[in-house]
Protein backbone atom coordinates (compact mmCIF):
# COMPACT_ATOMS: atom_id res chain seq x y z
CA UNK A 1 0.00 0.00 0.00
CA UNK A 2 1.43 3.12 -0.99
CA UNK A 3 0.84 4.61 2.95
CA UNK A 4 4.21 2.58 3.60
CA UNK A 5 6.89 4.85 4.27
CA UNK A 6 7.53 8.88 5.07
CA UNK A 7 5.09 11.22 3.44
CA UNK A 8 4.70 15.01 4.09
CA UNK A 9 0.56 15.99 4.57
CA UNK A 10 0.28 17.90 1.90
CA UNK A 11 0.91 14.83 -0.46
CA UNK A 12 -1.27 12.31 1.25
CA UNK A 13 -3.71 11.96 -1.78
CA UNK A 14 -7.39 10.32 -0.71
CA UNK A 15 -10.79 10.55 -2.06
CA UNK A 16 -14.39 10.81 -1.16
CA UNK A 17 -17.17 8.76 -0.99
CA UNK A 18 -20.98 9.98 -1.44
CA UNK A 19 -24.21 8.13 -2.44
CA UNK A 20 -27.17 10.33 -3.42
CA UNK A 21 -31.03 9.23 -4.15
CA UNK A 22 -34.19 11.17 -5.14
CA UNK A 23 -35.53 11.97 -2.09
CA UNK A 24 -32.19 14.17 -0.94
CA UNK A 25 -32.19 18.06 -0.86
CA UNK A 26 -29.98 19.63 -3.21
CA UNK A 27 -29.32 22.82 -1.27
CA UNK A 28 -28.46 20.13 1.44
CA UNK A 29 -26.19 18.43 -0.81
CA UNK A 30 -24.73 21.63 -2.05
CA UNK A 31 -23.38 22.06 1.31
CA UNK A 32 -21.93 18.65 2.09
CA UNK A 33 -19.94 19.00 -1.64
CA UNK A 34 -18.73 22.40 -0.48
CA UNK A 35 -17.41 21.08 3.00
CA UNK A 36 -15.40 18.59 1.32
CA UNK A 37 -14.04 21.35 -1.27
CA UNK A 38 -12.57 23.14 1.62
CA UNK A 39 -10.82 20.75 3.59
CA UNK A 40 -7.57 22.23 4.70
CA UNK A 41 -6.05 19.15 2.65
CA UNK A 42 -8.41 18.75 -0.44
CA UNK A 43 -9.64 15.44 -1.93
CA UNK A 44 -7.30 14.18 -4.92
CA UNK A 45 -11.16 12.93 -5.89
CA UNK A 46 -14.81 13.07 -5.28
CA UNK A 47 -16.87 10.23 -6.07
CA UNK A 48 -20.54 10.17 -6.11
CA UNK A 49 -23.15 8.04 -7.08
CA UNK A 50 -26.15 8.51 -8.50
CA UNK A 51 -28.57 5.74 -6.56
CA UNK A 52 -31.24 5.65 -8.77
CA UNK A 53 -32.79 8.27 -10.68
CA UNK A 54 -32.88 11.99 -9.61
CA UNK A 55 -34.52 14.97 -9.50
CA UNK A 56 -33.64 17.51 -12.21
CA UNK A 57 -32.37 19.84 -8.93
CA UNK A 58 -30.24 17.35 -8.00
CA UNK A 59 -28.94 16.56 -11.26
CA UNK A 60 -28.41 20.12 -12.19
CA UNK A 61 -26.15 20.37 -9.04
CA UNK A 62 -23.99 17.31 -9.43
CA UNK A 63 -23.43 18.83 -13.21
CA UNK A 64 -22.49 21.67 -12.24
CA UNK A 65 -19.44 20.69 -10.17
CA UNK A 66 -18.90 17.82 -12.20
CA UNK A 67 -17.83 20.74 -15.11
CA UNK A 68 -16.91 23.31 -13.04
CA UNK A 69 -13.24 20.83 -11.49
CA UNK A 70 -14.34 18.08 -13.97
CA UNK A 71 -10.58 16.41 -12.82
CA UNK A 72 -11.79 15.74 -9.60
CA UNK A 73 -15.04 14.68 -9.74
CA UNK A 74 -16.11 11.20 -10.57
CA UNK A 75 -19.91 10.55 -11.30
CA UNK A 76 -21.26 6.64 -11.06
CA UNK A 77 -24.66 6.40 -12.61
CA UNK A 78 -26.88 3.47 -11.34
CA UNK A 79 -29.80 2.78 -13.36
CA UNK A 80 -31.86 1.49 -10.47
CA UNK A 81 -31.62 2.54 -6.71
CA UNK A 82 -29.90 -0.25 -4.51
CA UNK A 83 -29.68 1.13 -1.53
CA UNK A 84 -26.72 2.86 0.43
CA UNK A 85 -24.36 -0.03 1.37
CA UNK A 86 -24.52 -1.59 -2.82
CA UNK A 87 -24.40 1.77 -3.78
CA UNK A 88 -21.20 2.63 -1.97
CA UNK A 89 -19.43 -0.72 -2.97
CA UNK A 90 -19.68 0.58 -7.16
CA UNK A 91 -18.54 3.89 -5.73
CA UNK A 92 -15.75 2.42 -4.10
CA UNK A 93 -14.57 0.34 -6.89
CA UNK A 94 -14.16 3.40 -9.00
CA UNK A 95 -12.01 5.06 -6.17
CA UNK A 96 -8.26 5.62 -7.11
CA UNK A 97 -6.50 6.14 -4.05
CA UNK A 98 -6.39 3.60 -1.17
CA UNK A 99 -7.79 6.43 1.46
CA UNK A 100 -11.19 6.45 1.15
CA UNK A 101 -13.32 9.40 3.39
CA UNK A 102 -16.79 8.82 3.58
CA UNK A 103 -19.16 11.36 3.18
CA UNK A 104 -23.48 11.80 3.50
CA UNK A 105 -25.08 14.13 1.50
CA UNK A 106 -26.96 15.96 3.93
CA UNK A 107 -23.96 16.34 6.40
CA UNK A 108 -21.29 19.00 7.09
CA UNK A 109 -17.61 17.98 7.46
CA UNK A 110 -15.19 20.50 9.35
CA UNK A 111 -12.59 21.56 7.29
CA UNK A 112 -10.13 20.26 9.20
CA UNK A 113 -11.67 16.57 9.27
CA UNK A 114 -9.74 15.08 6.76
CA UNK A 115 -6.44 16.36 7.56
CA UNK A 116 -6.86 15.20 11.27
CA UNK A 117 -7.59 11.48 10.07
CA UNK A 118 -4.75 11.71 7.43
CA UNK A 119 -2.61 12.64 10.81
CA UNK A 120 -3.55 9.09 12.21
CA UNK A 121 -2.99 7.02 9.15
CA UNK A 122 0.69 8.25 9.00
CA UNK A 123 0.96 7.66 12.79
CA UNK A 124 -0.22 4.33 12.67
CA UNK A 125 -0.04 2.08 9.10
CA UNK A 126 -1.84 -0.25 11.03
CA UNK A 127 -4.92 1.28 11.10
CA UNK A 128 -7.64 0.22 9.03
CA UNK A 129 -10.30 2.65 10.20
CA UNK A 130 -10.45 6.06 11.77
CA UNK A 131 -13.71 7.93 12.71
CA UNK A 132 -14.84 11.02 14.46
CA UNK A 133 -17.81 12.09 16.78
CA UNK A 134 -20.35 14.02 15.67
CA UNK A 135 -22.80 17.33 16.12
CA UNK A 136 -25.64 17.04 15.86
CA UNK A 137 -28.67 19.93 14.71
CA UNK A 138 -32.13 20.19 13.41
CA UNK A 139 -32.20 22.91 11.65
CA UNK A 140 -29.35 24.93 11.88
CA UNK A 141 -25.69 24.04 11.67
CA UNK A 142 -24.38 26.54 14.46
CA UNK A 143 -27.80 25.52 16.67
CA UNK A 144 -26.46 22.26 18.24
CA UNK A 145 -28.68 19.97 19.87
CA UNK A 146 -26.87 16.70 21.07
CA UNK A 147 -22.95 14.68 20.08
CA UNK A 148 -22.80 11.20 19.59
CA UNK A 149 -19.76 10.44 21.34
CA UNK A 150 -18.01 6.67 20.41
CA UNK A 151 -15.13 4.84 21.81
CA UNK A 152 -11.82 6.33 20.96
CA UNK A 153 -9.41 2.94 21.45
CA UNK A 154 -9.17 0.12 19.26
CA UNK A 155 -9.80 -1.98 22.51
CA UNK A 156 -12.84 -0.07 23.73
CA UNK A 157 -14.27 -0.47 19.83
CA UNK A 158 -14.12 -3.97 20.11
CA UNK A 159 -16.35 -4.16 23.00
CA UNK A 160 -18.47 -1.74 21.79
CA UNK A 161 -19.40 -3.06 18.86
CA UNK A 162 -20.71 -6.26 20.04
CA UNK A 163 -24.14 -4.53 20.79
CA UNK A 164 -23.79 -0.95 18.69
CA UNK A 165 -21.95 0.36 15.75
CA UNK A 166 -18.42 1.54 17.42
CA UNK A 167 -18.45 4.45 14.12
CA UNK A 168 -20.26 7.27 13.04
CA UNK A 169 -20.38 6.36 9.27
CA UNK A 170 -20.48 9.83 7.66
CA UNK A 171 -17.33 10.38 9.24
CA UNK A 172 -14.95 7.24 8.61
CA UNK A 173 -12.12 7.05 6.45
CA UNK A 174 -11.02 4.01 5.45
CA UNK A 175 -8.69 2.12 3.29
CA UNK A 176 -10.09 0.71 0.83
CA UNK A 177 -8.25 -2.71 0.22
CA UNK A 178 -9.35 -3.52 3.55
CA UNK A 179 -13.08 -2.75 3.12
CA UNK A 180 -12.77 -4.74 -0.01
CA UNK A 181 -10.90 -7.12 1.59
CA UNK A 182 -13.53 -7.86 3.80
CA UNK A 183 -16.19 -8.43 1.53
CA UNK A 184 -17.31 -4.42 0.79
CA UNK A 185 -21.01 -3.16 2.44
CA UNK A 186 -23.81 -5.97 2.22
CA UNK A 187 -27.18 -5.83 1.29
CA UNK A 188 -28.49 -5.35 5.06
CA UNK A 189 -31.26 -2.67 5.59
CA UNK A 190 -29.97 0.54 7.01
CA UNK A 191 -27.79 -1.14 9.00
CA UNK A 192 -24.69 -1.84 6.35
CA UNK A 193 -22.31 0.13 8.23
CA UNK A 194 -21.98 -2.06 11.58
CA UNK A 195 -22.39 -5.10 9.70
CA UNK A 196 -19.09 -3.87 7.63
CA UNK A 197 -17.38 -2.47 10.59
CA UNK A 198 -17.98 -5.61 12.61
CA UNK A 199 -16.43 -7.70 10.07
CA UNK A 200 -13.83 -5.66 9.68
CA UNK A 201 -13.00 -6.15 13.10
CA UNK A 202 -13.42 -9.61 13.44
CA UNK A 203 -10.79 -10.17 10.73
CA UNK A 204 -8.64 -7.84 12.82
CA UNK A 205 -8.64 -4.63 11.17
CA UNK A 206 -7.17 -1.43 13.89
CA UNK A 207 -9.40 1.24 14.04
CA UNK A 208 -9.76 4.72 16.49
CA UNK A 209 -11.83 7.31 16.64
CA UNK A 210 -11.11 11.08 17.43
CA UNK A 211 -12.36 12.56 20.20
CA UNK A 212 -13.65 15.50 18.60
CA UNK A 213 -16.55 16.13 16.65
CA UNK A 214 -15.75 16.91 13.47
CA UNK A 215 -18.50 16.21 11.02
CA UNK A 216 -22.17 18.04 11.97
CA UNK A 217 -24.95 15.87 11.32
CA UNK A 218 -28.54 16.40 10.42
CA UNK A 219 -31.15 15.61 12.50
CA UNK A 220 -34.66 15.36 12.49
CA UNK A 221 -38.05 14.09 12.97
CA UNK A 222 -37.88 11.60 10.21
CA UNK A 223 -34.73 9.81 11.66
CA UNK A 224 -36.56 8.99 14.82
CA UNK A 225 -39.50 7.06 12.25
CA UNK A 226 -36.77 5.82 10.80
CA UNK A 227 -35.34 4.23 13.72
CA UNK A 228 -38.65 2.83 15.66
CA UNK A 229 -39.32 1.04 12.01
CA UNK A 230 -39.84 -2.66 12.21
CA UNK A 231 -38.20 -3.37 9.56
CA UNK A 232 -34.91 -0.90 10.93
CA UNK A 233 -34.92 -2.81 14.16
CA UNK A 234 -35.40 -6.06 12.80
CA UNK A 235 -32.48 -5.41 10.65
CA UNK A 236 -30.59 -4.83 13.22
CA UNK A 237 -31.50 -7.30 15.41
CA UNK A 238 -30.56 -9.77 12.64
CA UNK A 239 -27.38 -8.31 11.97
CA UNK A 240 -26.30 -8.62 15.51
CA UNK A 241 -27.91 -12.73 16.05
CA UNK A 242 -25.97 -13.23 13.11
CA UNK A 243 -22.61 -12.21 14.66
CA UNK A 244 -23.80 -13.95 17.89
CA UNK A 245 -23.55 -17.42 15.84
CA UNK A 246 -20.50 -16.68 14.96
CA UNK A 247 -19.33 -16.00 18.96
CA UNK A 248 -18.33 -12.37 18.27
CA UNK A 249 -21.28 -10.99 20.61
CA UNK A 250 -21.72 -12.56 23.42
CA UNK A 251 -26.02 -14.06 24.46
CA UNK A 252 -26.21 -11.17 26.84
CA UNK A 253 -25.30 -8.86 24.03
CA UNK A 254 -27.98 -10.30 21.68
CA UNK A 255 -30.93 -10.11 24.18
CA UNK A 256 -29.47 -6.21 25.17
CA UNK A 257 -30.18 -5.49 21.74
CA UNK A 258 -33.49 -7.56 20.90
CA UNK A 259 -35.19 -5.84 24.38
CA UNK A 260 -33.57 -2.14 23.38
CA UNK A 261 -34.92 -2.50 19.65
CA UNK A 262 -38.43 -3.88 21.03
CA UNK A 263 -38.68 -0.97 23.31
CA UNK A 264 -37.65 1.52 20.26
CA UNK A 265 -40.46 0.26 18.12
CA UNK A 266 -43.29 0.76 20.53
CA UNK A 267 -42.47 3.50 22.05
CA UNK A 268 -43.76 6.34 20.63
CA UNK A 269 -41.53 9.35 19.38
CA UNK A 270 -41.46 11.64 22.50
CA UNK A 271 -40.29 8.93 24.81
CA UNK A 272 -37.50 7.82 22.12
CA UNK A 273 -36.08 11.40 21.69
CA UNK A 274 -35.95 11.51 25.51
CA UNK A 275 -34.19 7.82 25.58
CA UNK A 276 -31.72 8.44 22.71
CA UNK A 277 -30.85 12.10 24.45
CA UNK A 278 -30.34 10.54 27.48
CA UNK A 279 -28.94 7.42 26.79
CA UNK A 280 -27.63 7.32 23.54
CA UNK A 281 -26.67 10.66 22.87
CA UNK A 282 -24.71 13.85 24.92
CA UNK A 283 -26.92 16.46 25.26
CA UNK A 284 -25.50 19.75 24.48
Amino acid sequence: MYLKGNFKMTNMKYSVLMSVYYKEKPEFLKLSIDSMLNQTIKPDEIVIVKDGKLTEELEQVIDYYASVESSLFTIVPLEKNLGLGLALNEGLKKCKNELVARMDTDDISLKNRCELQIEEFLKNNNLSIVGTFTDEFYDEPDNIITSRTVPTSHEDILKFSRRRSPFNHPTVMYKKSHVLGCGGYRDVNRKEDIDLFIRMLNKGCKAMNIDKALLLFRSNEDNFKRRKNWGNCKSYIAVIYDFWKKGYSSTTDLVVVIIGQLIMFVSPIWLLKILSNTLLRKKI
